[in-house]
């Protein structure tokens, strides 16, 4: 139940994204680093998702700008046509984007991505896509059910407001309350910042975060992640839900001790000696939760800052606000072009 929000309205920030990752706590995730893109030998920020052998990510950018946000999409259990779960990775869906070529606009590298059957074979899920550039074409937005650039919103720079994204088609997000509602949130958090000339960067990121945290999932102690499915329309944040399978599968995790997470080389390590057949299998081990938010900001010079904010640790223990904090600054290559 990822959830994204984005505006090109703040003027100072051309470009805002922040980010929910909703997942199983337990779940192998890297930290936010800096690595090549295996195909074009790009540089690329992101945490990478390591129960997986593709490794991919829910969200990256490179230097030269390209971003990309995933969500799940709730599919139909009776659609064959669009399966829940599909032969590819959704995970590879970002660092396919991420490897584009720069040089391209926005427009024709969508309809390579999406021409060529690259979105069939994976389960739901859409894609929120940009080339970042002073001169900005906007954002895609890309899912599995996309077969050419007509099936493709695009969201045009000067779009009036701030926009959101989550676990349904794009057209239909704003009638999920977590995002209908969470817009205006957003939207309020931005207008406060532009209207204080003086009010710092941290400030318009703790607001922000402060956003992210907002939690209006009633009654989800008592109830199992499949009880609460439907209610997980009306929350930003989800707080730590399961049943008591899910609960044993944390406390035997966090019995552990407070550990980092795992390494991409230990993970090819795992692959190298056992196989890789486990790590095709599904993950639902413990509980499912808000495991990661991060607040992307972009300034009229093309200065990045990426944070991202860890909410657990690798073996389930909770994170304080802050504590699990890593922040980036780059400015992209080619932002002037």
């Amino acid at each position: 139940m990822c959830i994204v929000f984005v505006t090109t309205q703040h003027p100072k920030y051309p470009v805002i994204v922040i980010d929910n990752r909703d997942e199983f706590i337990l779940r192998p995730t890297s930290r936010p680093h800096w690595y090549k893109h295996p195909v074009t030998g790009e540089e690329v920020l992101s945490s990478r998702d390591l129960h997986r052998p593709e490794m991919g990510t829910w969200m990256g950018i490179t230097k030269s700008g390209l971003l990309a946000v995933l969500t799940n999409y709730r599919e139909p259990f009776n659609d064959a046509e669009h399966p829940i779960e599909g032969r590819k990775s959704r995970g590879a869906m970002p660092t396919a984007w991420l490897g584009e070529p720069p040089e391209l606009s926005m427009v024709k590298s969508v309809e390579d991505f999406v021409s060529d059957g690259g979105v069939k074979g994976v389960g739901g899920f859409s894609m929120v896509c940009a080339k970042l550039k002073k001169k900005s074409e906007g954002f895609a937005v890309i899912s599995n059910r996309a077969g050419n650039i007509q099936d493709v919103p695009i969201v045009k720079p000067d779009h009036i407001k701030g926009w959101g994204l989550t676990n349904t088609a794009f057209e239909r997000s704003e009638t999920w309350p977590k995002v209908g509602t969470g817009v205006k949130g957003f939207e309020s958090v931005i207008q406060a910042h532009a209207a204080d000339e003086e009010a710092a960067e941290q400030e318009l990121v703790d607001e922000l975060f402060k956003h992210l945290d907002t939690d209006t999932l009633h009654g989800h102690c008592d109830r199992t992640l499949e009880e609460n499915i439907d209610e997980l329309k009306n929350s930003i944040f989800i707080p730590a839900i399961g049943d008591e399978r899910h609960r044993v599968e944390t406390k035997e995790a966090q019995a552990k001790g407070r550990q980092g997470w795992p390494t991409e080389e230990e993970l090819q390590k795992d692959i190298a000696i056992n196989g890789d057949a486990a790590f095709h299998q599904g993950f639902d081990m413990g509980m499912y939760g808000t495991q990661r938010q991060t607040i992307v900001l972009v300034d009229h010079d093309g200065n990045v800052t990426y944070i991202e904010r860890a909410l657990y640790d690798a073996t389930g223990h909770e994170i304080p606000r802050g504590s699990g904090d890593l922040t980036f600054k780059f400015k992209i290559d080619g932002w002037e072009e």
